[in-house]
């Protein structure tokens, strides 16, 4: 009854609107299939850990600026703090920078993780229903859950990344399917600059 209910508000948000290209499911191989499950399923701990103080100090000034950026897109305080803390935690975790990550989400979704495409791409990186078959438990409307639709968008992006040999531009192009097009790459990169920290000894230098 409960997955009934879901599903069903699933069918009533597809009708919101996000950005997305013409995605297509990916011929994996089993083994990397296999590894990208793998990837997916790791649990969901997202609490950073820093053995190094001056590592803590860098990472909680960082979340002070981007919740103050963040603010007017996200009111509550302890709703932007905990997106930015998983954000931190699954871009890291998957070699990403937090700033792309950040970037990403602004052009696909505008931070609404309850945003559905045209094409159904769901949630905060706007991830296509087919991954969930592929490497998950087939249940779309987990997407809507924003701890796991990060999980799964870093991880794609990383394999794309892995893909095109470090190409963020063809990787980014993969992610929305329009590899080659230049238009939503150029989006995400200039979305990044604006989420781009910089060292705080330049910030307080230019007060």
């Amino acid at each position: 009854m409960r997955r009934a209910l879901l599903l069903g508000a699933w069918l009533l948000l597809t009708c919101a609107s996000a950005h997305a290209g013409a995605q297509r499911e990916p011929d994996l191989s089993p083994a990397m299939r296999a590894a990208l499950s793998g990837q997916i399923a790791e649990g969901l701990a997202h609490t950073p850990q820093f053995a190094d103080p001056e590592q803590l100090v860098g990472y909680l000034l960082w979340v002070a600026d981007e919740s103050t950026r963040l603010r007017s897109r996200i009111p509550d305080r302890l709703v932007r703090e905990n997106l930015l803390q998983t954000i931190w935690y699954e871009a890291t975790r998957a070699g990403l920078e937090p700033a792309l990550v950040l970037g990403l989400i602004q052009v696909e979704s505008g931070f609404n993780k309850y945003a559905i495409s045209g094409a159904g791409a769901i949630g905060l990186m706007q991830v296509m229903p087919f991954w969930t078959r592929l490497l998950g438990n087939g249940n779309p409307t987990q997407l809507l859950r924003m701890r796991v639709n990060l999980r799964y968008g870093c991880v794609i992006l990383r394999h794309y990344l892995d893909q095109e040999h470090g190409n963020l531009f063809f990787a980014l192009g993969r992610y929305n399917g329009s590899r080659g097009q230049a238009a939503y790459p150029d989006a995400v990169l200039a979305a990044r600059r604006h989420w781009e920290v910089p060292p705080r000894e330049l910030q307080l230098a230019g007060r």
